[in-house]
């Protein structure tokens, strides 16, 4: 897992999970907006928004995300 810089070729979409950089925290993000140079966000309870610079975007090599989807549980109804 690595933490990248949000340059001008990135974007982040809502729902997305980024790291905030002065709290040291994992938050969902509710709105990009570059021409602004902001990002609204959501973690440990609280609306935070703060400029681009602040936050760093989490990107997963391929081997985290399919062990991720190992370790997931399934419905046991349906055996899906």
């Amino acid at each position: 897992m690595t933490f990248d810089e949000i340059d001008e070729g990135a974007t982040v979409n809502p729902g997305e999970y980024i790291l905030y950089i002065p709290h040291d925290r994992i938050v969902m993000c509710g709105d990009f907006n570059r021409e602004c140079n902001y990002i609204r966000a959501w973690g440990a309870g609280k609306y935070i928004e703060d400029k681009i610079e602040t936050f760093r975007k989490i990107t997963m090599s391929g081997e985290e995300t399919s062990g991720l989807r190992k370790k997931r549980s399934r419905c046991k109804a349906c055996g899906g």
